[in-house]
């Protein structure tokens, strides 16, 4: 599905559908909310009276509603009416599945969570349907949560997951991280819940989340590209406002583009993919190596202080997290570490600029917390591997929220029908 452009569109004419100019103006109700009929008719460069029709009849059907100005800052006389896009009537469940645990959310269609819950993910792909199919009826916000809150109409089910995805036929071509392959998770579930399902995968998903939740930061670039280094890694690219899924809507994969073919063994069997150096568990393994050795070379009668290690240097971390608090005490390992990562990911991004020339990316992951000290050395290779001046100042920013998006993206995949741009023969 394509989003209008709000920046750069054109009216409807009486040769074109009106459909056209419903969804202009309720985007631009969406993106500049709240906004005056006035404003909304200088925007659109028509007559107030022209919007008339659309307006009643977004009202009408419960997309938008009025409310009044109480700014203050409208001056002595009437206060304008002011329009607003109503998110909490429509409702989507949200479904992030990672290797380790599985969290549902129950969000409105501004990306407001309501609900959640989270538990083990499950072995096989028909023990995760029936988990879901037990949990999601019984998502409520708790009683706290407002009057009204969550009791708007559910409109979809949408799963994220951590590979190759087809979300046309909602079939998991191949997650190896899951160890799953051709696997169809939305029939089965939409046969139970009596809801449509949909399917996407993880940084697609956080495309999304940027692209339909977060307008005030992209509506000026319309060609982005989410990283999302995590388990895995994997690359979302929006192309003029829409997700670029490619033929066989297998986009993206930058992840297991060849970097050294002597490199580290990846898990989808080949070596030296850009997810094989730069994947959370590379990263703590590249940490613990730095650090057994040293212990080596002290043990072998050099001299060399352990001031800089935290107490608990030898006791072998689990999460990056635990590398990125490390880093923050001033331990060398860690930041030698999360520096050589940081380096690694600038290599691969160099390809994504390359290929893609996207007006700016985003990093999501848990990495991104210790962007302090990946950064340098990302841009470094970032600047090393690209040939152009403006390629090698592409933006690079990180998500702060990388788990959060996961979840936003799936609510924008059962939200963006509703906005998105008529489909175009």
């Amino acid at each position: 599905m394509r989003k209008i452009n709000t920046r750069n569109f054109h009216r409807a004419s009486r040769s074109t559908s009106r459909e056209v100019n419903r969804q202009i103006v309720l985007n631009l109700i969406r993106e500049q909310q709240p906004i005056s009929r006035a404003d909304l008719a200088r925007r659109m460069e028509v007559a107030r009276s022209a919007l008339t029709l659309i307006v009643r009849e977004l009202v009408a059907s419960g997309s938008i509603y009025e409310s009044v100005d109480d700014s203050g800052t409208h001056g002595l006389g009437r206060r304008p009416t002011l329009l607003r896009v109503r998110t909490n009537a429509q409702l989507a469940i949200a479904v992030d599945v990672r290797s380790t645990d599985t969290t549902i959310a129950l969000a409105d269609f501004s990306g407001q969570v309501l609900a959640r819950d989270t538990f083990a993910t499950p072995d096989t792909p028909e023990a995760l349907i029936d988990e879901l199919a037990e949990r999601i009826p019984v998502l409520h916000p708790p009683p706290a949560g407002g009057l009204g809150a969550g009791h708007g109409e559910r409109r979809g089910v949408a799963i994220v997951v951590p590979g190759m995805v087809d979300g046309r036929t909602g079939r998991v071509l191949y997650a190896p991280r899951l160890r799953w392959r051709d696997v169809d998770l939305c029939a089965p579930l939409s046969r139970r819940l009596g809801l449509p399902v949909y399917l996407e995968n993880a940084p697609i998903a956080c495309a999304l989340a940027r692209l339909w939740l977060a307008p005030e930061e992209t509506a000026a670039v319309r060609n982005f590209a989410y990283v999302s280094i995590s388990e895995g890694v994997g690359v979302g690219l929006v192309a003029n406002g829409e997700a670029l899924r490619g033929e066989a809507h297998t986009a993206g994969e930058f992840g297991h583009v060849l970097l050294d073919p002597h490199g580290p063994t990846c898990v989808c069997g080949k070596r030296g993919c850009w997810e094989s150096f730069t994947c959370n568990a590379m990263t703590v393994e590249r940490y613990v190596e730095r650090v057994m050795h040293r212990r080596a070379r002290r043990a072998a009668g050099e001299r060399w202080s352990d001031a800089t290690l935290s107490a608990d240097a030898y006791a072998r971390p689990t999460t990056v997290e635990e590398i990125v608090g490390r880093a923050g005490r001033g331990e060398e390992e860690a930041i030698w570490a999360l520096a050589e990562t940081g380096w690694y990911i600038g290599r691969g991004l160099a390809s994504v600029v390359s290929a893609f020339n996207p007006g700016r990316i985003y990093v999501g992951g848990e990495i991104t917390a210790g962007w302090a000290f990946i950064e340098g050395p990302l841009r470094q290779a970032l600047t090393e591997g690209t040939l152009t001046e403006a390629a090698r100042l592409t933006p690079v920013l990180p998500d702060r929220r990388p788990a959060e998006y996961r979840l936003l993206g799936a609510v924008a995949l059962v939200a963006a029908p509703t906005f998105a741009a008529p489909p175009v023969a």
